[in-house]
């Protein structure tokens, strides 16, 4: 590995492992949280090669690397086995609204079981097709083969327990146990006893009482393979141990902190997140039936539209009932073939991103996802792809609602509970023979479906999820100040110049060896000039690509048309406000124009929170220029000339 010997060094030199309670990294180094700061052996580290300065700051061992901080993060959690507080991603903007950070929340959440999520969808679509070809149902071939595929599945809610507990805070293997007691056996619905008695007997929320928990009647229900419940419960696990820890005493804290956080969450979950999900489900399949009977295209195009949405949240449970009920009484339903077209709409826009992106990594998860897709199983897609780009799972929602007024409009019939994707093809054969043109009504079903959500995600941009963009820079060219701004010093007046900077802010300019971090102001990170901004908006100080943009939306990155790369940094330590106080007008891989608004910061709120405001403004590939000369001016406002870049 490149980075593995830096990493080997840093560790060791850090003060071990051991001596390291967590680590993150930020734009330019990482930072340490160290039990010892005197074990730390900081002269040796900074002399190393590969290592720019270390600083000691806001209680962080803080190792500046450079731009390339990154890769040798990954080194170092690798290297070091490190419990680290997570990398930092590239950010897309704004956080967004309460749906697109629970979008966001749930994808991420998702993303380190992708690999076996999309292995386990295509052995259960191997299962079906051995069943397809006379393989008995019974026999051991059958059966191991979908217990490989079936059991992360059946038992997912432990895997997310593990994912969602370290975002959130919460003890792994506490939540965990909160999974495991959710999918406890006798706490599902039994077939073979008869009930205490039933709670709100005769109404639509009507539900058979089993047991009672100190009085409280516990409604039984089934959380295998559900995303939701486990979620909100470990989040709430987070809560109640972050508060046990507090209130119990270090010499108990060991057993003491899981057993009254376990003996909280799982009853509070039982009794409290299932009524919730029942009864919701249950008024759901209800008003779907009702709206069905006036109206079968409307219906179908609110189950294909919302049918992935409700899996999400557990709430298709109250319609499978419904159509079971149907099954027996009337030996047929069309309720639930309104959503067969759903899986090929989102395995169509599958089929559109894998062939339209440019990232490597969400290619090679496509091709499992289209291959568990058309056997109806659309979690790797759904949780892995199309959910966290947003846009294109919003879009097969679209194709789903088209699918599904289709189904209602032929009336498509089921004649026996089928499976989604291809599998579902059978329960469309009527067996007295009488409504031969149910199979025609379905594979046009199925075919708009796939056709839908290709064309529909196909012509629209392709979201990134992993990798940054190419940058392209132009080859160099003579650039022209602001209108109307200051012009270059007249030093530079016989040097070829590559590049004019313009000043991102309005403020007093400040010489970097003046700038309280040694990263800065020994020009290690790169030559520039600082600014103690007036006011809170960053503009962009050049035509270029926007390279780097920190979720914490604390520190910018541009590359400009001539090659110069632009670090602009607001305050000091600021990363640490965790992005409070900063609003992202731009994402990463946009081109902008000088002039452009790139960010708004409540410079305020920074200075309540104690934290300087100054903004150094660097360019961090120095290296490759002969020189780089600040202007002598004392104030300046957004669009004066700041910098000249000299080749």
């Amino acid at each position: 590995m490149k980075y593995e010997e830096i990493a080997k060094d840093i560790i060791e030199h850090v003060g071990g492992r051991e001596n390291v309670n967590s680590l993150a990294h930020c734009i330019t180094r990482l930072r340490f949280k160290l039990k010892d700061e005197s074990k730390a052996d900081t002269d040796y580290l900074k002399k190393r090669e590969g290592i720019v300065t270390v600083i000691k700051s806001g209680g962080q061992y803080q190792v500046v690397i450079g731009n390339h901080v990154p890769d040798v993060y990954d080194a170092v959690v690798k290297v070091g086995n490190l419990n680290a507080e997570g990398e930092v991603e590239a950010d897309e903007g704004e956080k967004g609204n309460l749906l697109n950070q629970f979008i966001d929340m749930i994808s991420k959440i998702f993303q380190p079981i992708l690999g076996p999520l999309a292995a386990t969808g295509m052995l259960k679509g191997l299962a079906a097709v051995l069943v397809a070809f006379g393989v008995a149902p019974t026999s051991g071939t059958y059966l191991l083969i979908q217990a490989a595929g079936d059991g992360l599945f059946n038992f997912l809610p432990i895997f997310l327990a593990f994912t969602a507990s370290k975002r959130f805070g919460l003890t792994p293997f506490t939540g965990m146990a909160i999974a495991a007691a959710m999918l406890y056996p006798s706490l599902i619905n039994p077939t073979d006893i008869e009930p205490l008695y039933t709670l709100f007997a005769g109404t639509i929320f009507e539900s058979p009482i089993y047991m009672t928990f100190l009085g409280i009647p516990v409604i039984l229900m089934s959380y295998a393979s559900s995303v939701v419940p486990i979620i909100l419960a470990t989040f709430f696990g987070a809560k109640v141990e972050k508060l046990m820890k507090k209130i119990v005493p270090d010499v108990v804290k060991l057993f003491f902190v899981p057993f009254l956080t376990l003996l909280i969450v799982v009853p509070i979950t039982i009794l409290a997140i299932g009524p919730i999900a029942t009864w919701a489900a249950t008024l759901l399949g209800a008003g779907v039936s009702v709206i069905y009977n006036i109206s079968p295209v409307i219906a179908g195009a609110l189950m294909g539209g919302l049918w992935q949405i409700l899996v999400m949240f557990g709430l298709h449970w109250g319609i499978v009932p419904i159509a079971i009920n149907n099954l027996s009484t009337m030996g047929y339903d069309t309720l639930l073939q309104t959503v067969v077209g759903v899986s090929f709409a989102q395995t169509g826009a599958i089929i559109a991103i894998a062939m339209k992106t440019k990232e490597a990594k969400v290619r090679q998860l496509s091709i499992p996802a289209i291959i568990s897709g058309f056997f109806g199983v659309t979690e790797p897609a759904i949780y892995g792809i199309s959910l966290p780009m947003k846009k294109p799972f919003i879009l097969s929602c679209v194709a789903g609602a088209i699918t599904g007024a289709v189904a209602g409009f032929y009336r498509l019939t089921g004649y026996a509970m089928g499976g989604l994707g291809i599998f579902a093809l059978p329960s469309a054969i009527d067996p007295s023979g009488v409504n031969s043109f149910n199979v025609w009504a379905a594979l046009i079903v199925f075919a708009l479906g796939l056709v839908l959500g290709f064309l529909l995600v196909y012509f629209t941009k392709i979201p990134t999820l992993y990798e940054e963009p190419a940058v392209e820079t132009a080859a160099p060219k003579a650039v022209s100040p602001v209108a109307g701004k200051s012009t270059v010093p007249a030093n530079a007046a016989h040097t070829v110049e590559k590049d004019l900077i313009a000043s991102p802010m309005t403020g007093d300019t400040i010489g970097l060896e003046d700038v309280k971090d040694e990263a800065f102001s020994t020009g290690a990170l790169g030559k520039g000039i600082a600014i103690q901004p007036v006011d809170g908006n960053v503009y962009a100080p050049a035509n270029g690509t926007i390279t780097i943009l920190f979720p914490t939306r604390h520190a910018i990155g541009m590359t400009t048309e001539n090659g110069t790369e632009i670090l602009i940094h607001i305050g000091m330590d600021t990363v640490q406000l965790d992005g409070e106080g900063f609003t992202a007008h731009v994402k990463q891989g946009d081109k902008v124009v000088a002039g452009q608004l790139l960010l708004t910061v409540d410079l305020e709120k920074l200075k309540a929170r104690g934290y300087e405001t100054i903004t150094p403004i660097i360019v961090t590939n120095t290296g490759n220029f002969i020189d780089i000369l600040p202007t002598k001016e004392n104030h300046l406002a957004n669009g004066d000339y700041l910098l000249s870049v000299l080749g």
